[in-house]
């Protein structure tokens, strides 16, 4: 039972009509906005025409992609194991770094001779650079190319989206230098990073985000609030 300061009086009380045989919905509508007032349709509508660009995080198993995935949006929403296979479909998230919004693709590992549930995730990846408009290609520092590296530049550049090279794992000065041997990729220069440390990372997302698009492939995600109305009989404390 409300306390008598808790008590609102009958004048106080917002009131509404409704025709007889009117639906349930525009009766709902009409005791919301009695309560809060008309609703504005315009200032809080989901912007949805707005396209953000998008970037494929590619590379062999277990490079480091949802590490670096993980870095980039500041949080660990990535599911990260040190096993290859772990990621197996691409997984969209909404990111930023210095004011600029973009989507971030995790794929799984790309691997050219695999079979099965290996050709799905191989394909899942393929199908993230068509939705890009920037590629990230991430390679083990510490392993140098491989054969399925050499495999996945050949895809890359059927692909014709622009690709910029990350060498992951460079933990130290002197894995910068073993870093350079990646020029042989025929992908420009390799930036070095330890997703899992940090190092290097903010130097490279400024370098990503200056070579973005201003206009992406894909809407921004639906920025409006959702409305809640809370109904009921008089004096049940709404």
């Amino acid at each position: 039972m409300l306390d008598d300061d808790e008590t609102q009086s009958e004048a106080e009380i917002p009131t509404f009509s409704v025709d007889d045989g009117v639906d349930e919905v525009t009766a709902a509508q009409a005791a919301a906005e009695a309560e809060f007032g008309a609703l504005d349709e315009q200032s809080d509508a989901p912007k949805t025409d707005r396209r953000l660009p998008v970037v494929a995080i590619v590379g062999r198993p277990n490079v480091g992609k949802s590490t670096f995935v993980n870095r980039v949006l500041g949080r660990r929403e990535a599911v990260v194991e040190d096993v290859p296979g772990v990621t197996r479909d691409r997984v969209k998230y909404e990111a930023e770094w210095s004011g600029t919004p973009f989507w971030i693709i995790d794929t799984g590992g790309w691997d050219r001779t695999g079979k099965g549930l290996a050709a799905h995730v191989s394909r899942q990846a393929e199908l993230a650079t068509t939705e890009a408009d920037l590629v990230v290609f991430v390679v083990d520092a510490t392993v140098g190319v491989t054969d399925a590296d050499l495999d996945a530049v050949k895809m890359l550049r059927r692909s014709k989206v622009p690709t910029l090279l990350v060498a992951n794992k460079v933990d130290s000065t002197a894995q910068e230098l073993e870093a350079a041997n990646l020029w042989s990729l025929g992908l420009g220069e390799p930036y070095v990073v330890s997703a899992l440390h940090g190092r290097g990372s903010g130097d490279f997302l400024d370098i990503l985000v200056d070579a973005l698009p201003e206009e992406g492939k894909a809407p921004a995600a639906d920025t409006g609030l959702p409305r809640v109305a809370l109904l009921g009989r008089p004096n049940v404390g709404k």
